[in-house]
């Protein structure tokens, strides 16, 4: 609190030494969760039309939506000073590289480096580039420079940002209603309950991602009030009169979509209604996509889930291991088959109660992945077009429209809901993050990709990938100092920090704060906390799973 206390008051000019005392809140009462941390400075006397920019480029840190960005308005001429519109989009910049020039008198060009844009819906997209923003001034019948034409939104400092704005997840099904599938959205704090249910109800799923899910809210649906109260910790959702005519199945899973968004905010619940009459729904089951505790690994003594020095076997599936020469695993959801990389070259399919199946056998295999609907996902590193999908009876579906403009595949992963393709690929001579959505047809048989989004480029050559949980990529890579280990979100920003050396490849757990990487001599390590930390030695291969058995 200390750091982003002093970040924060070094972005302000200077604080207020006087003003008038106000009261606090009663003792026990709840302040929540505190949108903005600082207030930036009102417009000063004699300020240049420079200073007047800058000075309205920080007040868009705060206080936003709550006051209506009250501060930031008042550097603006009264005839725009209600137009302007602050929630059209936030660039998220970093505040050393803003450079402005005046190139006449009431003119003002500001450029800066974003490092990353959010939306009017929320959503988050890495824009890293120089950005260039024109502002007009005009001097006021009190000789004061005041902004007359400035673009619409915000821009803030990305040290700021996350202090600012919160991580929140709308919520959709899979195709086949068994899985929630999460899109992350960026809100102000304030009024968060409003912003989900108005996004989730009225708005759609994020480009890449809106042929892969659907939505249980029909368009016929709206909100029929444009704010969402709590009533002892439950959000209230009035919905407009339609959905009295919907059947109760589409009511339960709206029910589950709406519980599960709200989560994210910790709202315990949610009750929807039309007028005041409240609507009788239910959450319906979902299918988890949380993995078992212990690792998963190859060992001299064979295949199965390490727990100090025991290892218990995978029924069928350890049996299997002993008759291959694998060289990388990964597990379905019910631990009925696996997608296993050869040594001799090939990807194979490994059932727990059948014979093993060579289903791939073209050169330069990088490892497969499986998905919950019993497909094995296959490439050669340097044709990333050429994804295909091969199907429990051995049949083969080509993806279309994987991955244009890259020049590499280095690895990908289905996620554990079955609805996004994650890879690590070499776009335009640099390692990339991507994602794209799974677009699928009868029988879930993978068609195509969605549209492609990068989320973040790796400052090294990046060499492996696997999926942390349900919003986040582990991705490994090297650089200079050494191997690194990044938590790239699906939808915000990445973390990077130090990987042991020799790191070679990356297990999710049961959360981000237990994640394992296996080193190229064997030892296991788990992440604890920021640090990493060797829990044994003798791993042949780190297998990867995709869910547990339900």
């Amino acid at each position: 609190m200390v750091v982003i206390a002093a970040l924060v008051l070094a972005a302000c000019a200077g604080l207020p030494l006087s003003g008038p005392v106000n009261p606090g809140l009663a003792a026990g009462e709840d302040a929540g969760s505190p949108e903005f941390i600082f207030r930036p400075d009102e417009p000063q006397p004699g300020a240049t039309p420079e200073q007047i920019v800058d000075g309205f480029i920080r007040a868009g840190s705060g206080p936003g939506p709550a006051a209506n960005w009250e501060v930031a308005r008042m550097f603006l001429a009264p005839s725009i000073r209600e137009t302007w519109k602050p929630e059209a989009s936030v660039t998220i910049d970093v505040p050393d590289d803003r450079e402005s020039v005046s190139p006449s008198e009431g003119a003002v060009e500001l450029s800066l480096v974003a490092v990353a844009t959010v939306d009017s819906s929320g959503a988050y997209q890495p824009d890293a580039g120089l950005t260039q923003l024109s502002f007009r001034l005009a001097q006021q019948d009190d000789g004061q420079w005041r902004i007359t034409e400035a673009p619409d939104g915000v821009v803030i400092d990305r040290d700021v940002f996350v202090n600012v704005f919160h991580r929140y997840s709308l919520m959709y099904f899979d195709p086949t209603w068994q899985f929630l599938v999460p899109d992350v959205r960026w809100f102000p704090t304030t009024n968060a309950a409003t912003r989900i249910a108005s996004a989730l109800v009225n708005g759609s799923p994020s480009g890449w991602l809106g042929g892969s899910v659907v939505n249980s809210f029909p368009e016929s649906v709206s909100l029929a009030r444009p704010s969402v109260p709590l009533e002892s910790g439950v959000a209230q959702v009035t919905l407009s009169a339609e959905a009295l005519q919907l059947e109760s199945t589409t009511l339960d899973r709206m029910q589950t979509q709406l519980t599960a968004s709200l989560a994210t905010a910790s709202v315990s619940g949610a009750q929807m209604l039309v007028a005041s009459t409240p609507l009788t729904a239910e959450p319906v089951s979902t299918r988890s996509t949380r993995v078992t505790g212990p690792p998963l690994v190859q060992t001299e003594a064979g295949f199965g889930f390490l727990s100090g020095d025991e290892l218990t076997p995978v029924a069928g599936l350890s049996d299997a291991m002993e008759l291959i020469a694998p060289a990388a695993i990964q597990v379905s959801p019910d631990r009925d088959f696996a997608a296993v990389r050869l040594v001799g070259g090939g990807v194979a399919r490994v059932p727990a109660d059948s014979p093993v199946a060579v289903v791939d056998t073209r050169s330069s295999l990088i490892d497969p992945s499986a998905d919950p609907f019993g497909y094995i996902w296959s490439v050669p590193r340097d044709e990333p077009a050429a994804v295909t999908a091969f199907s429990t009876a051995g049949q083969q579906s080509a993806v279309a429209d994987a991955w244009p403009g890259a020049s590499e595949i280095v690895a990908m992963g289905v996620s554990r809901d079955g609805t996004r393709l994650a890879a690590l690929l070499v776009t335009g001579g640099r390692s990339e993050v991507w994602i794209a959505g799974i677009v699928r047809g009868a029988e879930a048989v993978p068609v195509r990709l969605g549209e492609a989004v990068p989320l973040g480029p790796l400052a090294g050559p990046g060499s492996g990938l696997a999926w942390l949980d349900d919003t986040t990529v582990g991705v490994l890579s090297t650089e200079a100092e050494g191997p690194q280990f990044t938590e790239q979100l699906v939808g915000g920003p990445a973390t990077a920090t130090d990987a042991p050396q020799g790191a070679a490849s990356v297990a999710g757990a049961t959360s981000i704060s237990s994640v394992r990487l296996r080193t190229d001599d064997g030892s296991l390590f788990v992440k604890r906390g920021a640090n990493w930390q060797r829990t044994t030695i003798g791993i042949l291969i780190l297998a990867t799973q995709q869910g547990s058995p339900h």
